[in-house]
């Protein structure tokens, strides 16, 4: 059995018995019927109870005439990700901008929580990324139908009629693969930190892992930046006028 973290003892101590009852229902039984809550799906609820509780205070803090300093953080955080959004998507592109804040700050924050002792990054598991790709990959999808309706489907026959159904086949699998490429690339880089970053703090506990944890920092902002920025070159291709 793998060995629990403090809050996911917490968990399963008081929540084993409905989750239990959940995965029999389904017919997918717990491996440990006493510990059925992973580490990696505690520290998922984990992330979004922070995310809660910080988005509560930066809207119980709004004000136009005195900001403070979490209104003008999260003011540049906006900023950013729809001025990129403006760049890449351009007409209409301010309804995306919600999504991709909360994609991206979930993506940061699970990322930067295994940097605390006693929590580990859910992103260092590779359900997490799936789930977060799987989900972009419906948002985009839904967007471009919502936009184009039928003709949605221009995008994957392609121009010429006789290639049509191997434009379509080509398509659908580019498409499939965006999803394996976001997993892929959040999951390896964060599972690969993690486990450099214990292995020096096991090897050589002072010192020497600071290196690694300020890496480890880097490596998380970048693959968050990356995971948002391919969300909207897909958003822009979902939805973009045909030229």
């Amino acid at each position: 059995m793998h060995e629990q973290l403090w809050f996911t003892e917490i968990l399963n101590r008081y929540f084993a018995g409905p989750v239990n009852s959940l995965l029999n229902a389904v017919h997918r039984p717990a491996e440990y019927s006493n510990a059925p809550i992973p580490n990696f799906f505690a520290m998922e609820i984990l992330v979004v109870g922070i995310l809660l509780v910080f988005f509560v205070l930066v809207r119980s803090r709004l004000s136009v005439e005195n900001p403070g300093g979490l209104q003008h953080a999260m003011e540049g955080v906006y900023g950013f990700i729809d001025n990129q959004s403006h760049e890449i998507i351009g007409h209409d592109y301010k309804r995306f901008t919600p999504y991709l804040i909360t994609v991206g700050l979930f993506i940061l924050v699970g990322n930067l929580i295994g940097l605390i002792p006693g929590f580990e990054s859910p992103t260092a598991n590779k359900l997490v990324p799936l789930g977060v790709a799987v989900c972009t990959f419906i948002y985009y999808h839904f967007h471009g139908i919502r936009k184009h309706k039928h003709h949605y489907i221009k995008q994957f026959v392609g121009p010429v009629l006789a290639l049509s159904p191997l434009m379509f086949l080509i398509e659908v699998v580019s498409h499939l693969a965006r999803v394996l490429s976001l997993t892929v690339r959040l999951y390896a880089n964060m599972f690969a930190g993690e486990m450099v970053t214990l292995a020096f703090f096991s090897l050589i506990p002072i010192g020497v892992p600071i290196i690694f944890l300020l890496l480890h920092l880097g490596v998380s902002l970048v693959q968050t930046f990356i995971f948002v920025v391919l969300a909207t070159v897909y958003l822009a291709g979902a939805v973009g006028e045909e030229h």
